[in-house]
């Protein structure tokens, strides 16, 4: 069979950013060959690209402080952010105004949309509490297009979900396919909690201070049942020296774990093509490709001049795109053929500044 490490394409970088690129996140894929791309940064100003060319739409203004985390709501209208400044944002992504402000009481880390709700949003940090904010009542931009007017929402109003289970800070919060299940990494602890009832239904301790905790999820025309976690969006982790896998509907169901002989920063997994991507953690700079089926390492990625803190697959799994200390994006490509702006060959056209 042919290499997979044979198959080089240079990588699309994307600059823009002044500071260390904490994290990133896809949007959904909103029609063929069609999504975006939002990246956090410490220097308060997360961007929102072209997610397969990696092109440059906006800059979000108004933080006062480090942009920890940045996602995009399910249909892409909206844009939440987690600061430093004390707060979470709400934005919208066409205008680019700030449509809320969360007001916290300390560094937000962490911020979550539901699958199918962006009126729905979960919060986390320093204060080690997880909270959920219903956004459906309150005022909504005006109809006649005009800039919106922000509405500054104090923390009093939102539920909190497990009042002192968290002794650390939480880091990163997702929601599972079922709504009703969220899970937070707090420290080495990774927590499942049950939202009716506001408890944790499960809880694990990992190898490490976690690095990374993403879903890892192919469009539905994309996904099929010879899929890692059979078409279900897989949750990875990096811990320490160590990545872990779960799946299921509430990704409940372990379906991987291996320890590394390095300290893990961030992970992804593409569940089509069964390959794991890892990036190494301080001072290491690179980015490891290998196989699901047997751990074989298949590529290295060494493009970045700092650690890779956040990896993300595309929604149709052609491409993928890591963060990283230097301050910038790299965006590689993970199919044959033309794509975005890769020309076919071995090689794109340039290592593109976008």
């Amino acid at each position: 069979m042919a290499s997979e490490a044979q198959r080089q394409y240079v990588p699309l970088t994307c600059h823009g950013h002044s500071r260390p690129v904490p994290h990133i996140h896809f949007s959904p894929l909103e029609r063929e060959d069609t999504y975006y791309l939002i990246s956090a940064c410490k220097d308060n100003n997360p961007m929102l690209r072209d997610g397969q060319t990696g092109d440059w739409i906006g800059t979000f203004i108004g933080h006062k402080g480090a942009v920890w985390q940045a996602r995009l709501s399910p249909d892409a209208k909206t844009a939440a952010t987690a600061s430093a400044d004390f707060t979470a944002k709400v934005w919208d992504t066409h205008t680019g105004e700030v449509l809320y402000t969360l007001q916290h009481n300390h560094i937000v880390r962490a911020v979550a949309y539901p699958p199918n709700n962006g009126d729905l949003i979960a919060t986390g940090g320093y204060e080690k509490k997880l909270r959920l904010w219903d956004l459906s009542g309150k005022p909504q931009p005006p109809a006649d297009g005009s800039a919106p007017t922000s509405l500054t929402i104090d923390s009093a109003t939102a539920f909190e979900i497990g009042a002192g289970v968290h002794t650390a800070t939480i880091k990163f919060i997702v929601w599972t396919k079922d709504p009703n299940v969220l899970i937070t990494a707090s420290n080495n602890t990774i927590r499942w909690f049950d939202l009716p009832s506001r408890t944790v239904i499960k809880q694990e301790v990992l190898d490490g201070e976690i690095g990374s905790c993403e879903f890892n999820a192919l469009a539905p025309q994309y996904t099929s049942q010879s899929d890692i976690g059979h078409g279900m969006p897989v949750l990875a982790v990096a811990a320490g020296k160590s990545v872990y896998f779960w799946g299921g509907p509430r990704a409940m169901d372990e379906l991987k774990s291996r320890k590394l002989d390095y300290k893990v920063a961030s992970v992804a997994v593409d569940p089509k093509s069964r390959k794991i991507v890892v990036g190494e953690d301080m001072p290491a700079t690179w980015a490891h490709v290998y196989r699901w089926d047997d751990d074989v390492e298949i590529d290295t990625h060494k493009g970045h001049h700092g650690p890779v803190w956040s990896i993300a697959f595309s929604p149709d799994g052609k491409l993928y795109a890591t963060g990283s200390e230097d301050g910038t994006i790299k965006m590689w490509k993970n199919c044959d053929g033309f794509y975005g702006l890769w020309r076919g060959g071995t090689t794109a056209v340039n290592d593109k500044d976008v």
